[in-house]
């Protein structure tokens, strides 16, 4: 699931940044707590955004650092229409491998994502992901066997779940 949504202004680029929630954690769990396996264990980025949503969910969340939002290096809490156009014409040039802002590519971030989905699989049969957008996508992708221009454009919701399921998205933002 995507955490709620963040305190943070329209337009600016963040991923690894540690950022408020804008809404009720509280909440945004009672609404989607129905939606989930009862029982199972609660997986999370360690982010306020998504730690507050885990606490809510579950009385003892595990924090992993792999589930992380993307690093932007030197791009990061700027605005989008701040950064230089070609740098951002080079990172849509080559989306999956780019990593001239300084963080970390889309391939790396996948990298992490994936290794920590697989290490979560082999000792739970469900569980619960709190995580953010970014990694919602790496993990769609891979977990599903979605070639990466298709799940690129994969949008998901703040504060909504989604299931994948014997290797399929069967279903998003709920």
């Amino acid at each position: 699931m995507r955490h709620p949504r963040p305190q943070v202004a329209d337009g600016i680029c963040y991923g690894r940044s540690d950022l408020p929630l804008a809404e009720e954690a509280a909440t945004c769990a009672a609404r989607l707590r129905p939606l989930l396996p009862e029982g199972a264990p609660v997986f999370s980025s360690p982010l306020a955004r998504c730690r507050h949503l885990a606490e809510a969910l579950h009385p003892a969340p595990i924090f992993d650092e792999r589930l992380r939002e993307a690093d932007f290096g030197h791009w990061e809490m700027q605005p989008w229409d701040a950064i230089d156009r070609a740098a951002l014409d080079a990172w849509a040039a080559d989306p999956l491998h780019y990593a001239g802002h300084g963080g970390e590519s889309v391939a790396q971030l996948q990298a992490r994502a994936v290794e920590c989905a697989r290490a979560i699989a082999a000792c739970h049969e469900e569980a619960v992901l709190v995580v953010h957008a970014g990694i919602m996508k790496v993990l769609a992708g891979a977990l599903a066997g979605i070639p990466a221009p298709e799940w690129f454009g994969f949008s998901f919701a703040y504060g909504t779940t989604s299931l994948i399921e014997d290797g399929r998205l069967v279903w998003q933002n709920r």
